[in-house]
């Protein structure tokens, strides 16, 4: 026991502790902010998935390393500068977002002001809201389908471009007539700006988020994805059920009535993010429609 003691305070006393300045400090509390964000917000994409896989492969990397199995190593080691590669293009959606949401922080646009010079875009006001609640509940009435796309900070030109120019103001009764059964226009989204209906017919990508219901149809699932591609709020009126619901930030919430959705096109009249709290609390109490929704 006193010989195992003693080799053992013969390595302690071996160890010296590198020095430590303010700047290694604040080095190590940016490293582990910077790490805790990414995996707060890889944690709710499907990149969590693959980076759980990634880590696999490096644990069967690490078991060969130990058990000095040359010829997995070679193979890694050669494969290397081609996995990196194809961890860049796998990831390409996660990170080209994540370097979106960067780019919309407050603070880098206040050290670097790189919209200076664009012009302000006009919200839309309050009766641009009325008659965008009034158009949603008249066509989910009669069950007739709708999605509307309200634009936020990031412009949709390219969204607009796939569709046909309207550009005239918004409202409830030019909504109903577009949305109409067996009109020209009532394929595709409608994207507003403003207070002004900008195109419509427009297509927009899907999302493949898998936990999203299996109930949803293309109609929920474009919502969705416009909104986990930009920061815009979309409005989706179910043809099937006549259901309600909004997409913002990736998330869909499904069966509001008019007073949720004043509050929260009031909220983002007044660039106010809802959080999910709020939304939960807009939602505490609405009816759980299973019905098949398109």
């Amino acid at each position: 026991m006193q010989n195992i003691l003693a080799i053992l305070g013969g390595y302690i006393g071996k160890i010296t502790l590198p020095g430590i300045g303010v700047i290694d400090i604040i080095e190590i509390g940016l490293i582990s902010f910077f790490v805790y964000q990414f995996m707060a917000w890889i944690k709710f994409t499907r990149a969590y998935t693959l980076l759980k896989g990634i880590l696999v492969v490096l644990a069967f990397i690490l078991v060969a390393y130990i058990f000095k199995m040359n010829t997995i190593l070679w193979i890694f080691r050669n494969l290397a500068n081609v996995l990196v590669i194809g961890v860049i293009v796998i990831f390409q959606p996660e990170l080209r977002r994540a370097l979106e949401q960067l780019g919309q922080k407050k603070i880098v646009s206040t050290i670097i002001p790189f919209d200076s010079g664009r012009e302000v875009q006009e919200r839309f006001n309050d009766k641009t809201i009325n008659e965008l609640v009034k158009a949603c509940f008249d066509m989910g009435e009669v069950k007739t389908g709708a999605l509307i796309v309200i634009e936020e900070e990031i412009r949709l030109d390219e969204y607009v471009r796939t569709g046909i120019n309207i550009d005239g103001i918004l409202t409830s009764q030019l909504l109903i007539n577009i949305f109409e059964h067996n009109t020209p226009l009532h394929d595709g989204a409608v994207i507003v700006r403003g207070n002004r209906v900008v195109a419509a017919t427009c297509y927009l990508p899907l999302s493949d988020n898998m936990e999203l219901s299996k109930q949803l149809g293309t109609r929920h699932r474009a919502g969705v994805g416009i909104s986990e591609a930009t920061d815009s709020l979309t409005i989706i009126v179910s043809e099937e059920t006549g259901q309600v619901s909004v997409a913002e930030g990736g998330e869909l919430s499904r069966g509001l009535n008019s007073k949720q959705l004043r509050e929260i096109l009031v909220s983002a009249q007044n660039k106010k993010v809802v959080d999910n709290s709020k939304l939960r609390n807009l939602l505490k109490g609405r009816v759980k429609h299973e019905e098949k929704s398109d």
